[in-house]
Order: C-alpha cells, then sequence, then structure tokens
C-alpha cells in the first residue's frame, strides 16, 4: 500500500430543506389555517479517527466530502426529513489544518475521536410558526441555510513512543526489523526508507512499546534537503528518540559529527523535539572499525551528559540492553535485563 500522509480534500456539508408554505384545506373545516412544515436539517462531514488505519491513501480518491441536503417541508405539518451524517475515517495521528491560513483546527490523537469539519445548514420554517392573533394567514416560509464548504489539509503524524533517527545507511530499519515484526525494507545504498514504518517491541513478559523507523536525515533536512523535512514530522509525537549513529564508509565523516548535525537539524525543526529524551547507540559494531572509535566516541557523548551503548543489530550484541534502556525512557517500570 502506497504511503500517503498528507491530502488536501474539500468538504460540503448538506444545504438545510426548505420550509412550506401550506393551508390546511379539508372538508367541513372551512378555516384549516397554516400548515407548511420545516425543512430538515443538512447532513454534517465528520471525520474520525481509526486506529485501523495507517495513511490517507483512500483520501486521494476522494477529494470531495459531500453530505445530502435536508429534505423540504411539506403541507398538512410534515417535516421534511433531515438528511444523515457522512462519517470519514481516518488514521489515529491525523492533523486538520485551515488550508487558507495553515492553522490547525483539530487533532485526532486518539482512537474513536471526531471532528466535524463541515457543519450542516438548518431547515427553514414553515409558515405554521409565522401565524399571530393578527396574521392568522402568514404568507411566508423560510429558505433552508446553505451547509458549510471549506477546503482543508490532513496532515497524519504517526504515534509512536520511540523513534530511530540517524544518517541514511547507520542501521536504523535493521534496528527496527530485529526488534519488531516490522519488515521494512533493508538495503546497502542511502534513502532505502521512503517512509516510516511503525513495530511493536515486546519486552516480555510485562511491557511494549511502538517503535518507528523514520527515513535517514541530512544536514539542512529542517529545510527540506534529503527526505528528512518531510518526515521529521513523524517524531514529533515520540517520547523518546533512539540516536543511532556510526562509522561512515566514507572517510569525511565520523560518528561524533553525525550526532552533531543531527542534533542541529532536530533543534532548527523543533527546540521541543530536540529536548526529548534520547538513547544513543553506536551501531553495526560488528566492523573493526566501528568498535575502534567507541571509546572517543563515548568520552566525547559524556561531556554532554549522555551515555552511549554499542550494537550490533547482526550478531544482537547490546539489543537487550537498548531495549530496556528505551522501555524505561518510555516511562515503563524498570526491568532489569536477564
Amino acid at each position: 500500500m502506497k504511503f500517503i500522509d498528507e491530502v488536501t480534500i474539500v468538504v460540503k456539508a448538506g444545504d438545510g430543506g426548505n420550509g412550506c408554505m401550506a393551508f390546511r384545506r379539508e372538508k367541513f373545516i372551512p378555516r384549516g389555517g397554516p400548515s407548511g412544515g420545516d425543512g430538515g436539517n443538512g447532513g454534517d462531514v465528520v471525520l474520525e479517527a481509526d486506529e485501523g488505519l495507517s495513511t490517507l491513501l483512500e483520501l486521494t480518491f476522494r477529494p470531495l466530502l459531500r453530505a445530502k441536503s435536508g429534505g423540504h417541508g411539506r403541507g398538512k405539518d410534515q417535516n421534511g426529513k433531515s438528511a444523515e451524517h457522512v462519517v470519514v475515517k481516518v488514521p489515529v495521528g491525523t492533523v486538520i489544518f485551515e488550508e487558507g491560513s495553515g492553522a490547525p483546527i483539530a487533532d485526532l490523537a486518539q482512537a474513536g475521536a471526531r471532528h466535524v469539519a463541515a457543519r450542516g445548514g438548518r431547515g427553514g420554517r414553515g409558515n405554521m410558526h409565522f401565524a399571530t392573533s393578527t396574521n392568522q394567514a402568514p404568507r411566508q416560509a423560510e429558505e433552508g441555510r446553505p451547509g458549510e464548504e471549506k477546503r482543508i489539509r490532513l496532515e497524519l503524524k504517526l504515534l509512536a513512543d520511540v523513534g530511530v533517527i540517524g544518517m541514511p545507511n547507520v542501521g536504523k530499519s535493521t534496528l527496527v526489523s530485529k526488534l519488531s515484526a516490522a519488515r521494512p525494507k533493508i538495503a546497502d545504498y542511502p534513502f532505502t526508507t521512503l517512509i516510516p514504518t511503525l513495530g511493536i517491541v515486546k519486552v516480555e513478559p510485562y511491557q511494549s512499546f511502538v517503535i518507528a523507523d523514520v527515513p535517514g536525515l541530512v544536514p539542512g533536512a529542517s529545510e527540506g534537503v534529503g527526505l528528512g523535512h518531510r518526515f521529521l514530522k513523524h517524531v514529533e509525537r515520540t517520547r523518546v528518540l533512539c540516536h543511532l549513529v556510526t562509522v561512515s564508509y566514507d572517510e569525511e565523516r565520523n560518528p561524533l559529527k553525525d550526532f552533531e548535525d543531527i542534533t542541529t537539524e532536530l533543534e532548527r525543526f523543533s527546540p521541543e523535539l530536540a529536548k526529548r529524551p534520547q538513547v544513543v547507540a553506536l551501531s553495526q559494531a560488528d566492523r573493526p572499525e566501528v568498535r575502534e572509535v567507541y571509546a572517543e566516541f563515548e568520552k566525547q557523548l559524556k561531556k554532554r551528559g549522555l551515555d552511549v551503548l554499542l550494537i550490533s543489530a547482526v550478531t544482537g550484541e547490546g539489543l537487550k540492553d537498548l531495549v530496556f534502556r528505551l522501555c524505561k525512557k518510555v516511562g515503563h517500570e524498570e526491568i532489569p535485563p536477564a
């Protein structure tokens, strides 16, 4: 399934039905009086968060969401039928913005949360409502009010406890595939991961947490360089960041510089995000050159008040410690590694 995390749609609520102007005309009732019924209310367009969905793909095929209009009033005091609401399912974590101003309207961060994107118009009153002691035969009725019509933008921000960040090819996807049942694409070229992937990490038999594999970040990601600008928003909701670094095959890069570059991009994108708890890990420990720089890298990060774990998703080294460290940061009770 194609991953779509942004879509712009038009929502049009139903118009209210018109009120009716009618008079009661029955045998043996010469002065029946006004009997025009009210128009029905138009249907609302409602967005509802559904945890069974993970993408906004369906809405790309439905750029216009329209509700039906209410029925018109009729004679003999008959009111028009109100239209049913149109309820559209969206993934949990969908944020709704006004298309013009870009201001956020609603955040559907919990399953079952609802937002009325467009309200239906109220039905008009029939002439039976306008009868008075001085106007016993009113010849007026109201037209139904038009339903709201808006152009809105939906943006999906994935919900995860832990977000895995780092430069391309540091082993993020491999780590997620080892810790959970998620199967992201893994290859030896940059930007293999094109879409975020969610996985559930079980800390048997006690706890579990959701981990997100985010496409690789590069310097300038907060300004649109690479893929990071589009997907940095998916780590905004995470409670903990798992920051992976490793020794690059390119001699011009080193773990400390990569760590500082990514930290800078986080600060530029969202200062609040940069302050989230982090667990730093030097990955690909199965490579000799990685082990050679571990001591110096650990020393440099300790000056910043951070501990560094040495891990290898291939051999499994350090993964158990990493899982329990992340579990503790997420907020679960500390469980000593077995």
